[in-house]
Formats: structure tokens, C-alpha cells, sequence
């Protein structure tokens, strides 16, 4: 049976393998020309062979990314969930506190870019740190710190939405705190990178809408949103270029609207097939940043139409079943985690073929799972994993089951998950509820009295008694005896009973059973059906 787990790890291998081949295909280069060639000779370009393809970085990014998603997908991620949600966080600063000393440690490794020695600038825009570690020299923070926050703000959300009243539809006790906490940590990426900035804002506000966060008190954020955006606008004069280039990009084309020309010919001269793979001109010199934000149109050039679609379909089918694997999700962390993962994937998907197709302002935001860059697609497989595992691990009458194994070791688990409960050792609360039970008794309240008696031996006897309701004296003389009220509910015992009885149960508990291994349970086959319905209800 084909899961929306299956679909949405198909659908990220597709993407990461079609962004190594792309990638390769979009850094071929020109070589020179020597001094002695001939100048009327073909241009040498430098081809993507086997050996290149399989030793270079991105391909080892690929490996690091698939095993990042498959160990990610095997994570007891339900229980880890499960224990947070209950844990009590006792004062100073409660649940709040915990949100703030988060938010904290996310700003302070946000601010690793900036300490000399580590930071790594790179175009113009500090947003790496070195690690010297051969294979990932280097990592990008916001990319770390982007899929932090979500279950973070996942985390606070439930456990406000956990109370009897949802704390979160409340403004200045709920709401307020985790926007300025968010708002502080997009506030810092925003520095260095207006795009992933903005993304977390809005995954964040997708995150607490789900949650049931009101949207008249989104609408209270919308003035201070826009003059941080206005006034990162006007902090770097480039940023406005960008956008006066978007209205017209031809009144200077080669200078600001440069960008968004090349890429809308690199779109327009794949048609429906496309030039084939390797074979495409943009490439060369004229399309700058074609293996990172711009890859997509490297695709359309080089696969056509038909490659668009692929990559189209794919994403779509993440944001589907992971949409479908949130809803049907019973645990409120869990599934706001899940949209948040999938909303921030889908967002940053759509705003980069927005960008590149012209219908929106140059942006350098890169498209998840295929364009160059070895933190974005590790920590994106990661975080897919993580849905992964969610859709995993199902809940059935607080039984969690392996919804990717097959039948039969689904029941066998779930036989197994029974017997361990009811061969556990009672603990202080059960012992406790017995004790209550019994005190309990003796203030029940008094029992409904039913008649003992004969019941009538022939139809006609229940038929006349239908038609005639009688009193106890005629049904006494219809029945031949007298009618004898007893009590529907047992005796109030004794004292000494009531303590004999609360014994027998315990040791009850503690008597050992006769223990099942896995192996027996495969030769129960009668009866399978009957019984994980029984479980199940």
C-alpha cells in the first residue's frame, strides 16, 4: 500500500537527483583558447563526465541529504512530541520562558556570521561559517535556524492551545509574546537575507493561524510589517533598483533589468522539449547565478516543458500529501509542525519560479531541493524525514503502530504493545484508583429496585399485559406467585470485604502471565481481522 510518507520521500529524491544533474549541467564552462589555436576553431567547453559527476560536491551534498531524510524518517519522533507536550514547566517564566530561551539561542548562532575568523562572506553577503570539514566546509544559520523556529513556535502553540481555553486567541497573553519572540530572530536573518526572513515570518503566521490564532490580531501586525519592509527597501538602494527594474526591466537593460531579461529568454528558448540535456546557451556566461536562483530556467532551457512539469508535479505532490499527513494528524504539535514544514517548502518553491519567470521582483532565494547549496538541501531532506515519521507512526487507541510495515507485523505489534500493558507493574496512580474505588462505593447512588419473577409462559399473557397494564396484585394472581423486588446493584459489602476484595484485585496485578514472544502471535491467524478491529476501537 503506496502512503503519503512513500510519495513525499519519491518526490524529494526526484528533486535532489534531478538538482545534482542540473546543477552539473548549469557549471559547465568555456575554457580559453590558447595562444597558438586557431581562432576560427570551436570553443572547448568543459563537459560533465561520469567520474566528475559522481566525486563532485554536489554529490556528495545528495548522499549527506538522503541519509539525513532517511535517518530523520526513523526518529521516535511521536514520542519525543508526546513527552514535551506534557512536561509541566514550573516558574520562573514557564512555557514563555522556554520560548525566550530558544528565541535567545537561535539569535546567538545566527550571530556566528559575524565573528571574525569564522564568518565567510561571500558576493557581498555574510551568511556562512566555516567549518573546515572536508565535504562541508561551510554552513548557512538561517538555513538552520528557518526549520528551528517552526517547531519551536509548533511547540509553544500547542502547549497554549492545550489549556481549556486556547490561550493563543488571546492578544497580549498569548499572540503577542511568540511574534516578537519570531519577529526578533526573522528580525536578524533579515540583515543578511531579506528573503529567508520574510519566509519565516510567513511560515510562522501559517503555523499560528492553524493553531487558532485569530486574524484580527494578525491584522494588528500588518503597519509594523510593512515599514520594516519599506524600510528595508530603502536601506539598500539595490533592493529598490529590483523592484523599479520588475516595472519596466527595459528601460535598462544592461544594468538593473539585466537579471530578469536573461532569465525570461532562458524560460522562452526551451519550448516543449527543450535544447537537451548540456546543451543549453544561457548558460555561458549570459544567465549569472544559473546554479543556484536561478536553476529553474536552466531546466526550461535544457528539459523543455516536459521538465518544468516534472518539477512542478513534484512539488506539488509534497504540499499534497504533506497537507493530507497534517490533517489527519491527531497530535496539535505534530501537525503544526507538518505545515510548517510544508508551508515554508511550498512558499519558497512557488517564490522562486515567480521570480524566474518574471512574474515578480529579482530575489535571491533559491529553490528548495535543487538549486547549489549544501545546508538547504540537508536540513530541507531533514525536515521532510521528520513528516516522514510522523505519517509513519500512527495512533490507534494509544497504541502507536509502524503504518509502513505490512499487515501481519502491524497486528503482531499491536498484540505485543497489549500484552506489555496489562503484564506492567501497576503504579502508585492505579494502586491509588482502586483504593478510591472503594471508598467511592459506599456513596453511590441508591439502586433502581426490578421486579424478580416468572415471566409469562405465553404470547397471549404478554400481549394482554401490553394492552392492559396491571397493577403488582393482578400481575401477582396472572403470574401464580408473588413478585420479589430485588436490588439491580450488589450489596454495599462490609469492611472487611471491601478490603479483601481491593486485595484481590491488586494481586491480581502483580500476578506474573504466562509471556508471549512475537513468533506465537504469527499462528494466530483465525480471527485476525475480528481482533484489530477490537483494537483498534
Amino acid at each position: 500500500m503506496v502512503r503519503s510518507g512513500h510519495v513525499v520521500m519519491l518526490c524529494a529524491l526526484v528533486l535532489l537527483t534531478l538538482g545534482v544533474v542540473m546543477v552539473q549541467s548549469a557549471g559547465m564552462q568555456v575554457r580559453p583558447l590558447q595562444a597558438d589555436a586557431d581562432p576560427t576553431a570551436a570553443a572547448a567547453v568543459s563537459g560533465v563526465t561520469a567520474e566528475s559527476l559522481l566525486t563532485s560536491r554536489t554529490s556528495i551534498y545528495l548522499v549527506i541529504a538522503v541519509l539525513a531524510m532517511a535517518i530523520a524518517s526513523r526518529l521516535p519522533i511521536r514520542k519525543f512530541a508526546d513527552r514535551l507536550e506534557r512536561v509541566v514547566w514550573f516558574k520562573p517564566g514557564g512555557d514563555l520562558g522556554v520560548l525566550i530561551i530558544g528565541s535567545l539561542m537561535l539569535v546567538g548562532l545566527l550571530s556566528l556570521v559575524y565573528v571574525p575568523g569564522i564568518a565567510r562572506v561571500q558576493n557581498g553577503s555574510g551568511r556562512w561559517i566555516n567549518l573546515h570539514v572536508p565535504g562541508l566546509e561551510s554552513i548557512q544559520p538561517s538555513e538552520i535556524v528557518k526549520w528551528s523556529i517552526i517547531v519551536l513556535v509548533a511547540w509553544y502553540a500547542a502547549r497554549l492551545g492545550s489549556y481549556k481555553e486556547n490561550k493563543l486567541r488571546k492578544f497580549f497573553s498569548g499572540l503577542l509574546p511568540v511574534c516578537l519572540c519570531a519577529g526578533v530572530v526573522a528580525g536578524v536573518v533579515v540583515l543578511e537575507d531579506l528573503g529567508t526572513g520574510a519566509l519565516m515570518i510567513a511560515a510562522t503566521g501559517v503555523v499560528l493561524l492553524a493553531a487558532g490564532a485569530r486574524w484580527i490580531h494578525f491584522g494588528m501586525f500588518i503597519p509594523p510589517v510593512l515599514a520594516s519592509v519599506v524600510i528595508a527597501i530603502l536601506a539598500a538602494p539595490y533592493r529598490k533598483d529590483r523592484i523599479i527594474a520588475f516595472m519596466d526591466p527595459y528601460a535598462d537593460p544592461s544594468g538593473t533589468g539585466y537579471h530578469l531579461i536573461q532569465s525570461i529568454a532562458t524560460v522562452a528558448g526551451g519550448g516543449v522539449f527543450g535544447r537537451g540535456l548540456g546543451n543549453g546557451l544561457q548558460k555561458f556566461g549570459y544567465l549569472p547565478e544559473d546554479t543556484t536562483d536561478f536553476l529553474f530556467a536552466i531546466v526550461s532551457e535544457e528539459l523543455g516543458l516536459i521538465g518544468v512539469l516534472i518539477v512542478v508535479c513534484a512539488y506539488a505532490g509534497i504540499a499534497w500529501t504533506g497537507t493530507s499527513i497534517a490533517m489527519r494528524e491527531r497530535s496539535m504539535m505534530l501537525k503544526l509542525i507538518t505545515l510548517g514544514v510544508i508551508a515554508t517548502i511550498s512558499m519558497q518553491a512557488l517564490i522562486n519560479l515567480v521570480v524566474v519567470t518574471g512574474l515578480g521582483p529579482t530575489k535571491g532565494i533559491a529553490l528548495p531541493l535543487m538549486s547549489s547549496g549544501g545546508t538547504g538541501w540537508i536540513m530541507t531532506a531533514f525536515a521532510l524525514g521528520l513528516v516522514v515519521s510522523i505519517d509513519r507512526t500512527r495512533e490507534y487507541a494509544g497504541v502507536y503502530v509502524d503504518a509502513f510495515a505490512s499487515e501481519d507485523e502491524e497486528l503482531i505489534a499491536l498484540r505485543a504493545q497489549r500484552d506489555s500493558e496489562i503484564e506492567a507493574k501497576p503504579s502508585f496512580a492505579d494502586r491509588a484508583g482502586l483504593w478510591g474505588a472503594s471508598v467511592m462505593h459506599a456513596v453511590r447512588a441508591p439502586a433502581q429496585l426490578v421486579p424478580i419473577a416468572t415471566p409469562p409462559a405465553t404470547t397471549e399473557d404478554y400481549s394482554a399485559y401490553d394492552a392492559n397494564p396491571i397493577g403488582d396484585a393482578e400481575m401477582e394472581e396472572l403470574l401464580g406467585g408473588s413478585i420479589a423486588w430485588e436490588s439491580s446493584e450488589p450489596k454495599k459489602p462490609s469492611k472487611a470485604q471491601a478490603k479483601s476484595q481491593i486485595k484481590v484485585q491488586i494481586m491480581d496485578r502483580f500476578r506474573p502471565k504466562a509471556k508471549r514472544t512475537p513468533a506465537s502471535y504469527e499462528m494466530d491467524s483465525q480471527g485476525d481481522q475480528d481482533e484489530r478491529a477490537d483494537l483498534f476501537l
